[in-house]
């Protein structure tokens, strides 16, 4: 092995070693589905305690170079051509956490792919496919029942009330093949005879699928922190559709005390809010956001969000959360609608939450969005 640790910086030491064991992985030293040495071995051969063999070992797994295997070993599943040809090799200083950008093989040129700096690992996705045809066997022949997987809505509930702070039950939770889809739910279960008010700017498919299904939509205008006020108090709409986080194209976030006013706002007029909260992963800051939902006291809120941008554009799974009290209603409305998303993806969906995977790649793109951000505010590059 040709391992070099280097005391004198302050680079830790297992990072620098797994820096070089990455390196030497995506040149080829280990090719895909060959052995590591084991940790003693390494740690031999490269002056370091075992402990700090673990913890590099453990971020090449989560990185989706390796996998460890039960009293096997540790496996390179790193494969070249899982991942897009950047045009040139990467240097070493670039083999980090979050360094090398995973992105999803595509026939087009990297250019084409939507969101380069944060597509999820596809060695990790590839791995997840395979463990769900093995342990699934033929469950995923079966068609999912109307509102989604009962596995993959356990699944959900668990990561929002990890990440979010939303506690529900699985009969909440509506499977849809992204957001569109649900936004068409939506307006069959609260009515197309109801006003719905936009923010304005917003993403226009919310206002095509609104006003393609019947209904009205009064557009509202955004301001630094969120709807107009005056625009919010003037409204005639029942329904207030709105992006706390991020809303497109205008980047603007809501923060509590406008939060505290839609709900203010939804209370006094018996009207329902839908938080639409597509971007709300990927946030820069160490402090999770609090949805709307998780301060709604009344039941007034219906919560939406989707893996599309998270894992990839072709990931078409979404999902809704319903107040308890709407739970019945949408049953004995819409219930009899089977669910769009494919049992398989389901299926692999819920395995990505349970591993963690799902969370590790958060993680990681938050981490990397914060250090451009702070390289941005120091005027570097």
């Amino acid at each position: 092995m040709n391992i070099e640790i280097t005391r004198d910086v302050t680079e830790p030491v297992y990072l620098q070693l797994y820096r070089q064991l990455a390196q030497d992985i995506a040149e080829g030293v280990y090719p895909a589905g060959s052995r590591l040495p084991s940790k003693r071995t390494i740690a031999e051969e490269s002056g370091v305690s075992v402990i700090t063999v673990e913890h590099a070992i453990e971020l090449l797994c989560e990185e989706g170079y390796a996998e460890s295997r039960e009293r096997s070993g540790t496996f390179v599943i790193y494969r070249d051509e899982d991942f897009l040809a950047s045009g040139r090799k990467n240097s070493p200083e670039e083999w980090r956490p979050g360094g090398p950008a995973h992105i999803l093989p595509s026939a087009k040129p990297a250019a084409a792919v939507s969101h380069p700096d944060f597509e999820f690992p596809y060695s990790v996705l590839a791995r997840t496919m395979r463990r769900v045809l093995s342990d699934y066997e033929e469950r995923i022949l079966v068609k999912s029942p109307n509102h989604g997987c009962e596995e993959l809505r356990q699944e959900i509930c668990r990561y929002l009330a990890r990440s979010k702070g939303i506690h529900v039950d699985p009969s909440q939770v509506i499977i849809g093949s992204g957001a569109e889809y649900l936004y068409g739910l939506i307006i069959q279960l609260l009515g197309e005879d109801k006003i719905y008010g936009i923010e304005e700017p917003s993403y226009r498919k919310i206002r095509l699928v609104y006003e393609t299904m019947g209904a009205r939509c009064e557009g509202l205008p955004l301001r630094q922190d969120g709807v107009d006020s005056r625009a919010l108090e003037q409204t005639a709409a029942q329904v207030l559709h709105v992006t706390p986080f991020h809303s497109f194209p205008s980047g603007i976030s809501a923060d509590v005390s406008k939060k505290k006013e839609y709900l203010r706002w939804a209370s006094r007029r018996q009207a329902v809010l839908i938080e639409d909260n597509y971007d709300s992963e990927l946030t820069v800051s160490k402090k999770a956001e609090e949805p709307l939902f998780s301060m709604d006291r009344e039941g007034r809120v219906i919560y939406l969000n989707t893996f599309s941008k998270t894992i990839a554009p072709s990931m078409r799974i979404g999902y809704m959360i319903l107040p308890m009290g709407m739970v019945e209603e949408f049953r004995e409305k819409l219930g009899f609608y089977s669910c769009t998303v494919p049992v398989f993806e389901q299926y692999v969906l819920a395995e990505l939450l349970k591993s963690g995977d799902f969370e590790r790649h958060i993680n990681r793109v938050r981490r990397k969005r914060r250090q451009t951000a702070r390289e941005k505010d120091r005027g570097q590059p």
